[in-house]
């Protein structure tokens, strides 16, 4: 058997195995202590053997019709389980490595240039592009915002004039809300005002405030838990992400580090082309964020996001948080 064979089947075994553990972790709740953490782990653990399998073979997969738009919807995947490991335990480095997966499949164009006529590819594209704007709005990346924005609608509307049988409207309606959503929000924030994040740089700690610290010599203060909802119709929103559940988020969170407020210098590639590192570089790499995360700070109170909740929902939600 020729060796491009055995590294395609090889590759291909990899991306089913991993499909599999994906779908059993994909629908559980994102609210509750520890919920499936051993599955987590172990579709971590398949889709970074997968992950690096394809880069060690990357001209064999090529040559035995690998597309780029497979490896894009390989480190969406890894992108989509980070961002739901941070819903489930608030953690910042989770969010940021989120971002970096998909900042890293936009800038190398994984899913463009595939053909026009394979509609499944450009719902893929899609829901990328919807999935990178909610991670790039909870981090307060707004310059990507808007990009990502820019791309949605070409993409959408290129949808409709090469698909004219299928029925867009719902990702019209995604697009209707990212920008109601961006333009409410931009109206009454002031573009210089602080973050809404509590940061280390800006702020101080908070056990060196007097009143704090002296209650916290008879009482250990911790905030460990949150549920945020909202229960109004007709309001500002993107997927279920109110405008006032939104901005608590984040003012019941740590800024992932100061390195945000901080310009770091260019740093020259080999070949001489000058590469900004000030944000994700963009290189996919597993735990790329774990050096932005200030361990001094205290952890994240865990946040349980609900939109228009039952009460028996909410009830459960209650209990399971506890």
């Amino acid at each position: 058997m020729a060796e491009e064979d055995v590294v395609r089947k090889t590759f291909r075994a990899l991306v089913e195995s991993a499909d599999r553990k994906f779908a059993r972790v994909r629908d559980l709740p994102s609210y509750g202590r520890a919920q499936g953490q051993h599955y987590f782990q172990k579709v971590f653990k398949a889709y970074m053997r997968l992950w690096k399998y394809q880069q060690e073979h990357r001209p064999e997969l090529v040559k035995a019709g690998l597309n780029r738009w497979e490896i894009g919807e390989i480190a969406g995947r890894i992108g989509q389980l980070y961002f739901g490991q941070y819903m489930r335990t608030s953690e910042a480095r989770f969010l940021v490595e989120a971002y970096i997966f998909y900042e890293a499949i936009l800038k190398r164009r994984y899913f463009e240039g595939c053909g026009v006529k394979d509609l499944r590819v450009r719902f893929k594209e899609l829901r990328f592009y919807a999935r990178f704007l909610l991670v790039s709005l909870i981090l307060n990346r707004t310059e990507m915002v808007k990009v990502v924005v820019e791309k949605l609608r070409a993409l959408i509307d290129d949808c409709k004039a090469n698909f004219r049988e299928t029925n867009f409207k719902e990702w019209k309606l995604v697009e209707q809300e990212i920008l109601r959503f961006i333009n409410i929000d931009t109206t009454f924030t002031i573009p210089s005002s602080r973050p809404f994040r509590y940061c280390a740089m800006l702020n101080c700690h908070p056990n060196s405030v007097p009143y704090v610290a002296r209650f916290h010599a008879k009482k250990v203060l911790k905030f460990r838990d949150a549920i945020l909802m909202s229960y109004h119709r007709n309001e500002v929103k993107f997927a279920e992400l109110t405008l006032d559940v939104y901005r608590m988020l984040q003012c019941l969170e740590w800024e992932p580090s100061g390195s945000f407020y901080q310009k770091h210098p260019a740093e020259p590639k080999e070949n001489g082309v000058a590469v900004d590192y000030s944000g994700a570089s963009g290189l996919i790499d597993m735990n790329l964020a774990a050096d932005m995360t200030d361990p001094a700070l205290p952890p994240n109170p865990r946040k349980a996001i609900l939109y228009r909740p039952s009460l028996t929902h909410l009830i459960a939600v209650s209990y399971k948080s506890c």
